[in-house]
């Protein structure tokens, strides 16, 4: 069961282009967001989307991969693993985040 602890599977669309930062260390991080779709029926009847936006953060070859094929509004699939961080803002405030570390990627779609 260790093999599916703290594993994420997400299929969207991108909600932006990568932003691509190249490290001092030479390492390669991209950064992006998908969104995720689920439609239901309210209890009126009436047909509700609701849609839920991920971070995704890809380093190494995978960020090499983002930054040459994703582009804003691509179908993709991602499996990783969630993870927080936390940072201070400028006025002093515990910052938080939660981020998908993306280990799989595939391109869906044309």
């Amino acid at each position: 069961m260790n093999a599916l602890r703290n594993k994420v599977q997400l299929i969207g669309n991108l909600g932006n282009d990568p932003e691509i930062i190249n490290l001092e260390s030479g390492k390669m991080l991209a950064k992006f967001s998908i969104a995720t779709n689920e439609n239901y029926k309210n209890a009126q009847g009436e047909k509700v989307t609701d849609t839920q936006w991920h971070n995704i953060v890809a380093w190494g070859s995978l960020a090499t991969l983002a930054e040459k094929y994703l582009q804003k509004g691509k179908e993709i699939a991602i499996e990783g693993k969630l993870t927080t961080r936390s940072w201070e803002d400028k006025e002093g405030v515990k910052r938080y985040t939660t981020e998908v570390v993306c280990n799989e990627l595939l391109m869906l779609g044309k």
